[in-house]
């Protein structure tokens, strides 16, 4: 497993897709023994494209293989009795479960907190379900569109829509489930430190999808308080921050407010007789006529493309940056220089670059990272090594399909 700050923390995730996984990465890749509990057939996410080679393998999944690094793989039925035996023991030796079944269906399995509090009175065990364990929505079914968008945090994309009547999307990607599970992350780590200083007590966290993307897009909420208004995609301040497209057809986004960010613009661009004209002479003016702003900066820009551009810009001392495609961001001389991809080899698929930590530490830096696990990889590993079952007794498991 890798080295770092959380060498001796034990993990346990039942979890599939991002949100959780993520969540539990979080840990793994500090050096937390993280144990990944898979239903026999595995992770939904071993099923979800994009898949390396463009070989639809469950072992190829670019989901899967980023969410789960440094982690080990055990399958295990929690559906049969000697499933939910083997959890137990392996709950005795356990810090933290992380599991995301819908609300009700860890009770139903004889796995309920009470229970596992008792075989293990230490146990932190946190649950991450679309809208928490209580309330009118708790049994409610959900997917990633459906509680990003119950948060608000869609209301206000595409930004800077021209068009009032544009429908709503979520964020691209599965940005919104990552940042679920940094929130879950969060929780959990206040959690640990309070079970050490507090006596080795555990607890039970309370997750809810909807609500930690309500936390992370709480500026919009406030603005209600405090207003009673709700903010539109037609409402932002397109000056604030444009975007611009580049004579190679690449994009640009520019801050333009407050003064001192367009002052350092028209120095960039060497004082264009544009610049000067009263209509942006102000902010206030510059928002009032931003649409014409616009085609000026649109047809300056054709003269340079988006690196060119940012530099002059960003040498002004004006924020902006280039809107960057995959390759642009792999191919980053900030993030080569930073190491921040680190290169790991997996049976499956080869040598691969994985995005890394996103902060660097002096103290202790994880190393020694190791690509996710096989389906079932680690089975012997833990049920042998850790529970004491013989080779034997694997055999007998799978042929009654506990693993």
């Amino acid at each position: 497993m890798a080295n770092g700050p959380l060498n001796g923390v034990k993990v346990l995730e039942y979890c599939e897709n991002v949100a959780g996984p993520y969540c539990a990465k979080q840990f793994s890749d500090l050096g937390a023994q993280v144990i990944k509990v898979e239903r026999p057939e595995g992770d939904e996410a071993r099923r979800r494209g994009p898949f390396y080679h463009d070989e639809a393998d469950p072992e190829h999944s670019a989901c899967f293989l980023f969410n789960n690094t440094n982690k080990k793989s055990i399958t295990l039925n929690l559906e049969s009795r000697k499933g939910q035996e083997i959890l137990k023991k392996l709950i005795a030796k356990t810090d933290i479960f992380l599991e995301d079944t819908q609300p009700g269906t860890m009770e139903r399995l004889g796995l309920g907190y009470d229970t596992l509090s008792s075989i293990n009175p230490g146990l932190i065990m946190a649950a991450l379900t679309p809208y928490g364990q209580t309330g009118p929505y708790r049994d409610y079914k959900a997917y990633y569109l459906n509680t990003f968008h119950a948060s608000g945090a869609g209301y206000l994309l595409p930004a800077d829509s021209p068009n009032t009547d544009r429908e709503p999307i979520k964020m691209g990607g599965s940005m919104g489930e990552s940042d679920i599970g940094i929130c879950a992350a969060v929780g959990i780590l206040g959690a640990y430190y309070w079970r050490e200083f507090n006596g080795g007590k555990g607890q039970y966290i309370d997750i809810s999808k909807q609500e930690a993307e309500m936390a992370i897009e709480r500026q919009n909420i406030a603005l209600y308080h405090e207003t009673g208004k709700s903010k539109t995609r037609t409402s932002n301040s397109a000056v604030r921050d444009i975007l611009i497209k580049c004579g190679d057809g690449s994009y640009i986004k520019i801050v333009l407010l407050p003064e001192n960010q367009w002052n350092g613009l028209v120095r960039a661009l060497g004082n264009p007789e544009w610049t000067k004209k009263e209509e942006f002479s102000t902010d206030a003016l510059r928002i009032k006529n931003y649409r014409q702003m616009e085609k000026y900066l649109t047809e300056t820009a054709k003269e340079y493309n988006s690196y060119q551009l940012f530099e002059k810009i960003q040498a002004e001392g004006t924020a902006c940056a280039p809107v960057c495609n995959a390759e642009q961001v792999y191919k980053s001389p900030q993030a080569e220089v930073r190491g921040f991809f680190v290169e790991m080899d997996h049976p499956a698929v080869g040598e691969i670059k994985y995005p890394g930590m996103p902060f660097t530490s002096s103290a202790v830096p994880p190393t020694d990272n190791q690509a996710a696990p096989l389906l079932g990889q680690n089975n012997e590993e833990i049920y042998s090594g850790i529970l004491g079952y013989s080779k034997e007794d694997l055999v007998k498991l799978k042929e009654a399909g506990v693993i």
